[in-house]
């Protein structure tokens, strides 16, 4: 079990790292210390206990998987995405069926089953990808969207042609077979709508005090699994489904209890992945070989781009968005828990061509992860569907001098957005046309919805110090640590040491030596002007200085809008061919300038 723990940190810490779907480590690192080495038997150390582990722990990530699905939140991804869960899932679903059933020994029921297991990508994959390819807007929102919804949405189809799978070996007709599957769907549906209905009016009320929410709602999700299965068998799944779709809309606060099922499910889903993957049985998936191979080429180079061209067309895409969506869609953590999951049930009952099922599996994950890693940054800068160096500005804190200086890299096309969680500065940034993200950014919220398309840069100027140094913190891991800057809220907190936050924690000082949020802001509303100046050989830097009795420059850029930021303890100084954004304190008047010049 220490191995275990072992092996899931270094593979989740490995992902992180180098920017790589965590689930390809965790694969690898269960094969080597499984069949490849012998250090790790899954049926010896776990036995009966295996099957109700591996149940469990799927009934915890379709919960979790579930309490994403917002319907309110789907109303701003158009009708693509609709016609790709819709018509897309069913062309997937109906190509991998038919070559699965056509290239391997699996029967009908079986392959139609792996046939829907196989519509699921999911976000813990295809994030990480995005980030490595960065295309464009519409592309990223599409796949992310696409990946939060068909996480629950096509695990719940698995989970229904599974039960159907085991009913009609129940049943002695296939009337009596439809009843029962009716009965599962019934007692899963009902009961998930109940606990879900039950614990969000708990939850509301505030029945149950903070610090015991996230257990009771994981208990309450443990003990609905059991009861479900209890009225009907297998109904588990659908019931816990259910649930969290009806509490994630619902009006109740689900982000600390999304929080923590989300650090559960990372735990159980590693643990899981290692597990399973030291139980493939390496001649089974040589012998699969050949077949698996093909049935990847099938996914990736027929279902997938014939799935996006149907579900697609016609619509406002270019051929060229079309083509990176249809190379898109790595199979990761559900599609291999849930084949895992129905491989042992399958299996206990001797149902033949059960234990191909994992194998065909991972083939189609690791063949998906692996290729489309490789080839997707590439493919999307020959479509020319990736985005250059993200060069926009997120703005931590909507202050009256954040939303001026926003405003005027808006007015010479360098994107910016407004992050704050009140709502009072909010109103006045969207009021003035900016982009806006209402909320704290360092939230869960914000890791799943906060938009960073084309921002590659952190101006953190809340007035409380401890707040930008948390965004600095958490924006650095996205943008790296030399694109994130925090400006001085005061420039008092650098004589009181016990009260200023440590450097180590903070970006690099906005504005240059002696300059602080409060002094900025008040010198604006004393008259100071924010003016963007182009600068040329005949009219330098230092021209622009002798024209005005004082300014301050806070950042610069050229034409290919490449920024450079007056940072504390570096030289600035604009160049000719160069905007300068400064503020402007006093303009000289004209009798001055003409002395001047004289």
């Amino acid at each position: 079990m220490a191995l275990i723990g072992v092996l899931t940190i270094a593979s989740q810490l490995l992902a992180y790292r180098y920017n790589i779907p965590s689930i390809l480590l965790l694969l690898l690192s269960g094969i080597l210390v499984g069949p490849v080495l012998g250090w790790l038997n899954t049926d010896a150390l776990l036995g009966d206990l295996l099957f109700p582990i591996v149940n469990l722990a799927v009934a915890v990530v379709l919960f979790e998987g579930a309490l994403t699905l917002r319907f309110r939140d789907l109303q701003y991804t158009g009708t693509a995405l609709w016609r790709m869960l819709s018509i897309g899932v069913l062309v997937t679903w109906s190509i991998v069926t038919l070559a699965t059933h056509s290239l391997t020994e699996l029967d009908w029921p079986l392959a139609i089953l792996f046939g829907a297991i196989m519509v699921v990508t999911g976000p813990t994959v295809i994030r990480p990808m995005l980030r490595a390819v960065r295309p464009t807007a519409k592309v990223a929102k599409l796949l992310n969207w696409e990946g939060i919804v068909i996480d629950p949405y096509g695990a719940l189809l698995a989970v229904v042609v599974a039960d159907a799978i085991f009913v009609v070996g129940q049943s002695s007709s296939y009337a009596s077979a439809m009843l029962l599957l009716l009965k599962m769907l019934a007692a899963g549906g009902l009961s998930g709508i109940a606990f879900g209905y039950a614990t969000s009016f708990v939850l509301q009320r505030r029945w149950i005090p903070d610090y015991l929410q996230k257990v009771v709602t994981l208990l309450t999700v443990v003990t609905l699994f059991a009861i479900s299965n209890k009225l009907s068998h297998e109904s588990g799944l659908i019931a816990v489904t259910v649930m969290g779709i009806w509490m994630a809309n619902a009006d109740v606060w689900v982000e600390e209890i999304l929080d923590f099922k989300e650090s559960l499910s990372i735990l159980l889903v590693s643990g899981l992945f290692i597990l399973l993957a030291a139980r493939l049985d390496l001649n089974a998936l040589v012998a699969v070989g050949f077949p698996a191979l093909v049935l990847v080429l099938v996914v990736q180079a027929v279902a997938r781009p014939l799935a996006i061209l149907l579900s697609t067309w016609p619509g406002d895409l270019t051929w060229r968005e079309r083509g990176l969506l249809a190379w898109i869609a790595p199979r990761g953590v559900v599609a291999a828990a849930i084949s895992a999951l129905f491989a042992l049930r399958l299996e206990e009952q001797g149902y033949p061509g059960a234990n191909l099922l994992v194998p065909l599996a991972f083939s189609v994950i690791i063949g998906t992860v692996v290729w489309q890693s490789f080839t997707a940054p590439g493919l999307a800068r020959w479509l020319k569907v990736a985005q250059p160096k993200p060069k926009g500005i997120l703005f931590v804190g909507a202050s009256d001098l954040a939303v001026e200086i926003a405003k005027k890299l808006e007015e010479d096309n360098i994107p910016v957005m407004v992050v704050d969680s009140a709502w009072e500065n909010i109103q006045t940034a969207r009021m003035a046309g900016l982009s806006t993200y209402y909320g704290r950014p360092t939230s869960v919220h914000a890791e799943r919805y906060l938009d960073l398309t084309g921002l590659g840069y952190l101006f953190a100027m809340e007035f409380r110090e401890p707040d930008n140094a948390l965004a600095c913190v958490k924006f650095a891991r996205e943008m790296g640590s030399q694109n994130v800057y925090t400006l001085l809220p005061s420039l008092e907190i650098e004589q009181h040491a016990k009260q200023h936050v440590s450097l180590s924690y903070q970006g690099r000082q906005l504005f240059g030596e002696g300059v602080s949020h409060v002094k900025l802001l008040a010198l604006l509303r004393q008259g100071a002007e924010l003016s963007s100046t182009h600068l040329t050989e005949d009219f330098d830097w230092t021209s622009l200085q002798r024209r005005h009795s004082a300014l301050y420059a806070l950042l610069a850029w050229d034409e290919q809008q490449n920024l450079r930021i007056n940072v504390t303890g570096e030289a600035f100084e604009p160049q000719p061919g160069e905007k300068v954004l400064s503020l402007i304190v006093d303009k000289k008047s004209d009798e001055q300038k003409r002395v001047e010049s004289s």
